[in-house]
């Protein structure tokens, strides 16, 4: 077993969460506002854009919600146990506040809305994502979850919520001076390769679970659900207090694109393609909490072949102009 998985406990639970850290760059950085995807547990807690310790900000109200986006960011089910039913964090997968190259950085997305979202078949605004993240990621659904009214989809929290203006004002601070209507070179690159995925019918649940063994149980333990050290803990990756399965990581391809780049966090880069999909196959195939909603994504387009959790076939769906 890899001695550095023994460290990925500590960017699982709390990416990002020290207000002192100064961000070193790095030559092989795709952006020189982000921590360098080849980071060690040395820059894990480094922040290029630091609110808790930009005194520009002053003590303007602007400056006090960047600050308490901040803090939902990087404590979520803490600093928002209204609207967060598990134990997972934004800088679970947005490492280091977001700000850490290949690990699903927001550095300039803000400049990017209103985008298509292929998912629910209309445009998002910053706002819209950050829901869909509190429902799906963060399994708001658990706490109430909305049926339709009429041809609208009742969200839970919505655009009026402290929480989603927060986190919003923090994603557009940090995309400050970044012109997103022009590509961003860091997005997207937590993708696995076309020609080099494995359908998932062929995926292999004895290696997939050999793999999370060897390369995952120290930190999330054999149960998935984390190991305590300390005040830390490992997100749990599957189970009640995991993503629910309308979540982007409920897809194996999405899952296995952040094991590929960004795990081991010591090492990250050291497994296959290959290997990433395989244990990401293994933790998709775990139990974890249904989102309510799931029969009104995909209506205007194909459901993907890694989105395992969703029914093909006998389902009956609602048709587009229902949505």
């Amino acid at each position: 077993m890899r001695q550095e998985t023994r460290a990925l406990f500590l960017v699982i639970a709390a990416a990002a969460a020290s207000p002192t850290g100064v961000a070193q760059q790095r030559a092989d950085t795709l952006h020189a506002s982000l921590v360098a995807a080849s980071t060690t547990m040395v820059t894990a807690w480094d922040l290029p854009k630091n609110p808790l310790a930009d005194s520009s900000l002053g003590a303007s109200p602007r400056g006090a919600q960047i600050r308490r986006g901040y803090r939902l960011f990087v404590r979520t089910a803490d600093e928002a146990p209204s609207v967060a039913a598990n134990r997972l964090a934004c800088g679970n997968c947005h490492l280091n506040a977001g700000q850490r190259e290949r690990g699903l950085p927001l550095t300039g997305v803000a400049g990017v809305f209103p985008e298509y979202n292929k998912r629910e078949g209309r445009l998002f605004s910053l706002e819209d994502r950050i829901i869909g993240c509190f429902m799906r990621s963060e399994n708001a659904t658990a706490i109430r979850a909305d049926t339709p009214s009429g041809d609208l989809i009742r969200t839970f929290p919505d655009t009026t919520a402290d929480e989603v203006g927060a986190l919003a004002a923090y994603i557009r601070w940090i995309s400050e001076g970044i012109d997103g209507r022009k590509p961003l070179p860091w997005r997207g690159q937590n993708t696995i390769p076309a020609d080099s995925l494995i359908p998932v019918e062929r995926l292999d649940p004895q290696r997939g679970s050999a793999l999370f063994k060897e390369h995952c149980s120290t930190c999330h333990g054999a149960d998935g659900q984390g190991v305590a050290i300390g005040d830390k803990m490992a997100g749990p990756l599957w189970g009640p207090r995991s993503w629910n399965d309308g979540a982007g990581a409920a897809r194996v391809y999405t899952l296995a694109g952040f094991i590929r780049y960004a795990m081991p966090y010591l090492n990250p880069g050291c497994l296959t393609a290959e290997e990433a999909q395989q244990i990401a196959g293994f933790i998709n195939a775990r139990p974890r909490p249904a989102y309510p909603l799931k029969r009104f994504d995909y209506l205007r387009t194909r459901i993907p072949p890694d989105a395992v959790y969703y029914r093909r076939g006998a389902e009956v769906r609602p048709t587009p102009n229902d949505h």
